[in-house]
């Protein structure tokens, strides 16, 4: 079993900043890319950023230059450092990684249940 536990979520202003935090644990071989998505009501799911096993990232154009994903792979773990927030950035963040378990090598992508941000004066 494998799991994905999302943290750090909250009421901001705008202009504040947030910290997410993923932590995988379980029967994990090894993590590939993980990644932090979002879903505000009524929209669909949508790739906020994503770092590779080695270090490559890529983001959302909406959040370039604000927002900044890392990850210690020791700690099995992906952040994301949110600033100058907006209402525009209001929605569930939703942790999502590729983890090869030891139950059967062999990988696939798994989520966690979400952290809500509100950003609101």
């Amino acid at each position: 079993q494998v799991q994905l536990v999302e943290s750090g979520g909250g009421l901001v202003q705008p202009g504040g900043s947030l910290r997410l935090s993923c932590a995988a644990s379980g029967s994990i071989f090894s993590i590939n890319a993980m990644g932090w998505y979002r879903q505000a009501p009524g929209k669909e799911r949508e790739l906020v950023a994503v770092i590779t096993s080695g270090g490559t990232t890529n983001y959302a154009d909406s959040v370039k230059g604000r927002f900044a994903i890392s990850r210690d792979n020791a700690k099995n773990t992906v952040y994301l450092q949110m600033n100058s927030l907006s209402p525009e950035d209001a929605a569930v963040y939703y942790c999502n990684a590729e983890i090869v378990s030891t139950e059967d090598y062999y990988g696939m992508y798994y989520w966690g249940k979400g952290t809500l941000v509100t950003v609101s004066s």
